[in-house]
């Protein structure tokens, strides 16, 4: 709690603006409901969980400093830190000052009102041993006798004082003294002189069980001698290897050692490039994937793809998808990934559908697609086009597995690392960019596959216009921004709208350049085959093709109209001819059910049939000149016919023809299943309606108000005297779970009384420790029931076993 008060000292004692920055900066500490003091929002700020969200946004100079400063013996000066990572000129002072304005920004270090610094104790913790340096030798010490040591001031040629006290200060004293520790370790055996060295840069030995005073056995050489001075100091509880102080690894170090300290980014390969020359190489990228992923989806929507019985959609079907779509793989996984994200695609049972979102997504045009993807892409808990794994196996699509926060920071770091290119500058190797992803993103996780650090995401970024000239496009400056109004004006800029009409030729095909509009793209799907797709799509008109629009209940008349208002020009004769010529054979013959019938006008037609070697397997019989019968059922006896090239049709029981038209599979979204209903107790809180979207805080009128309230408001005591709570939910939760600080109280209540969704720190009755995203909460004293975003399902939980909360 100490640094929680410190910190909430240092929150009040800012100006408005500043803290205004920090509300700012940690967006999750002022989420709803709204903190109500400084004490309220240093709690929120100490979290562990919150902490963890900071750190991936920080660059490595930052997280340097951070573990610097953990090594020293917070609370620690100033001048101790800048000592440590050796900022001794002034423009590395001026670097260090900046970091640890963006660390306070982030209420992660922040000064306190004696002028040392402070650390957030959750943020201490991350470093078992930060720089590879051990606790200092006080703390490794707490446990020892005074006759223990006694003994290691004797071996160091020290006179005991008399009393415990005075000798620990002594061994200290000894210790804290580089050139005392440094002489001493160059009089040791040569084995003891090794060992030592080897320790003080932080490489650890085999676990030893001993106590002080205790020869033991399996020592490494030269360690009993490190022991009996205190050089090394091995746990009272026999548990792990012998320690060595932070004191005398720093000694042993050498005073020219430092801990490192990177404020500069690494250097990049630039050349001049002009916003016209980015604008056209982004234009042209994004609207290639654009057009290839509407195909992409197009060709999910006639046939869904099958799922692996291991989950996710396997390289078989990729590579069918593809190939309708004549999309690359690396284009297809984009699309599958960032249209599955976007809600586009859904899971049904062992195959993967276009959902009904994806109808109105169609019908938007090119550039309102392209947005929707891209808003995806940004936030993807994966590397999609990531196609094998460590071991070089092939990676399903789709595949469902947990998210990879470090892939989420690799795409933010890319767009903050090519965004801090100077004006006007691109990389001439867009591989540069690897390390300088790294500095700004040190926590991202680059591709196992990557032969260059971040390979994989740049290619992503290429491929979908975000970079372009080893620049980032206006498409990339909005998405890092997350200005999504911005980001969709630029997508209409820069990608072209619909085309609407198609270049019909003689040769029976239609060229149509652009992206086609959904109703030209499911006309011509209807009536020709596809043969390219991309910044020009080919279709071919063909016999076939044309049967199969007859086939659904068109006419000739209403096919050659169609094509005449989407033709650039006049449809051209050898298409009317195939048309007509088609519309002459088709329906010749007719197929009526019974198991079945066939019959038609022209009995040389039906004979030819009943003769027919490769129809003998559907057992035609000729009945009458007109009339075959068939053992088969319709839809096999209509499928072998056109299969050597008849054109028959079917017929209903009514005697009209039967249109086959199917309507294309639809699934729900990917949400929860929906909640069981019914009552259960009477102190039982139903959060009703769907969680509506909070208004964003605005952190300046935040902080004024924060600044006026009392720093730290009375807690209210659960149950005596409720008027104190907010509310009733508040009073409950309070009530039973009893781990839970008020300001983690009112944050579990105002989830379950909005149906907002909430993450829990959870211990089981194992005593598992888990976190859990939960939403759709019920309250039912003394259980809380939601649904488990962990599991995938509807689970019970104590509420006494609830020992943290914070946003989803």
């Amino acid at each position: 709690m100490k640094s929680r008060s410190t910190l909430a000292t240092w929150l009040a004692s800012l100006d408005s603006s500043r803290l205004a920055r920090v509300l700012g900066a940690r967006t999750d500490a002022v989420s709803p409901p709204e903190p109500r003091s400084v004490g309220e929002v240093a709690d929120r700020l100490q979290r562990p969980g919150s902490v963890a969200l900071s750190l991936p946004r920080l660059a490595l100079p930052h997280l340097q400093v951070a573990e610097a400063l953990a090594a020293l013996d917070v609370p620690a000066s100033r001048d101790a830190l800048a000592e440590l990572l050796g900022a001794a000129d002034e423009q590395t002072t001026r670097e260090l000052d900046a970091v640890l304005e963006v660390l306070a920004d982030h209420a992660l270090v922040w000064p306190d009102g004696a002028g040392e610094l402070r650390m957030a104790g959750s943020l201490r913790q991350l470093w078992d041993a930060p720089l590879g340096l051990n606790a200092p030798l006080a703390q490794l010490l707490a446990g020892a006798t005074s006759d223990e040591l006694r003994g290691m001031l004797a071996a160091l040629g020290v006179e005991p004082p008399g009393t415990k006290a005075r000798r620990l200060a002594a061994l200290m004293g000894h210790h804290s003294d580089p050139e005392q520790v440094v002489s001493v370790v160059a009089k040791a055996p040569a084995a003891a002189r090794k060992l030592l060295e080897r320790r003080a840069e932080g490489v650890p030995g085999q676990p030893q069980f001993i106590v002080f005073g205790t020869a033991g056995t399996g020592l490494e050489p030269g360690e009993r001698w490190a022991l009996d001075r205190g050089l090394l100091i091995q746990d009272r509880h026999h548990y792990g290897p012998a320690r060595m102080p932070a004191e005398v690894a720093r000694a042993l170090r050498g005073p020219g050692w430092h801990a490192p300290f990177a404020p500069v980014p690494p250097s990049v390969r630039s050349a001049s490039v002009t916003p016209a020359e980015v604008d056209h190489e982004a234009s042209a990228a994004a609207t290639a994937f654009a057009s290839r992923a509407a195909s992409v989806l197009s060709a999910c929507s006639a046939t869904a793809p099958t799922r692996l019985k291991s989950g996710g959609i396997g390289a078989r079907e990729l590579a069918r998808v593809g190939k309708a779509a004549q999309a690359d793989d690396a284009v297809v996984r984009l699309a599958l990934e960032t249209a599955y994200a976007a809600g586009l695609l859904g899971r049904d049972g062992d195959r993967v559908a276009p959902t009904e979102a994806y109808d109105a997504w169609a019908e938007q045009e090119p550039p309102e697609q392209f947005a929707v993807l891209l808003q995806a892409w940004r936030d993807l808990p994966l590397t999609p086009a990531q196609a094998r794994d460590g071991d070089n196996k092939a990676l399903p699509a789709l595949a469902g597995a947990p998210p990879c926060n470090g892939c989420v920071q690799a795409r933010h770091g890319l767009l903050a690392a090519a965004g801090r290119l100077p004006a006007g500058q691109g990389t001439t190797v867009t591989s540069d960019l690897g390390p300088l992803i790294a500095w700004h993103r040190p926590l991202a996780h680059p591709s196992p596959q990557d032969g260059t650090p971040f390979a994989t995401v740049i290619r992503e970024a290429e491929i979908l216009g975000v970079l372009a000239r080893g620049a980032l496009s206006a498409l990339g400056i909005h998405l890092r921004t997350s200005d999504m109004e911005g980001l969709g004006i630029e997508c209409r800029r820069l990608l072209p709208s619909a085309t609407a009409t198609a270049r019909i030729g003689a040769d029976l095909t239609a060229v149509v350049t652009g992206t086609p509009s959904a109703r030209l793209a499911a006309l011509l799907d209807s009536l020709a085959d596809r043969e390219t797709s991309g910044t020009a799509s080919v279709w071919r008109f063909n016999a076939s093709s044309v049967r199969r629009a007859l086939d659904v209940g068109r006419t000739p008349a209403d096919i050659t109209a169609d094509l005449a208002a989407v033709a650039a020009g006049p449809l051209p004769q050898p298409l009317t001819y195939l048309i007509t010529d088609t519309a002459r054979g088709h329906g010749r013959v007719r197929i009526a059910p019974a198991a079945c019938v066939l019959h038609g006008d022209e009995p040389a037609l039906l004979a030819e049939l009943a003769a027919h070697g490769k129809l003998a397997e559907l057992g035609l019989r000729q009945l009458a000149p007109t009339v075959l019968v068939s053992r088969s059922p319709l839809d096999t006896t209509l499928a072998a016919l056109r299969a050597e090239g008849y054109a028959p049709v079917a017929e209903t029981a009514e005697g009209t023809v039967r249109i086959e038209k199917t309507r294309p599979q639809r699934v729900a979204a990917p949400v929860p299943a929906p909640r069981r209903t019914g009552a259960r107790g009477s102190d039982r809180i139903v959060a009703t309606g769907a969680a509506k979207a909070a208004a964003a805080v605005d952190p300046d009128v935040l902080a004024a108000q924060l600044l006026k309230a009392p720093p730290t408001p009375p807690e209210p005591a659960p149950f005596e005297g409720g008027a104190a709570f907010a509310t009733d939910t508040e009073e409950i939760v309070a009530g039973w779970a009893k781990l839970l600080p008020y300001s983690d109280v009112r944050q579990l209540a105002h989830a379950i009384d909005t149906g907002d969704p909430i993450t829990v720190e959870y211990v089981a009755t194992s005593g598992n420790r888990t976190v859990r995203t939960l939403s759709r909460l019920m309250l039912d004293p003394p259980y809380l029931e939601a649904w488990c975003h962990l599991r995938d399902a509807e689970r019970v939980f104590t509420l006494s076993r609830i020992h943290g909360v914070m946003p989803a």
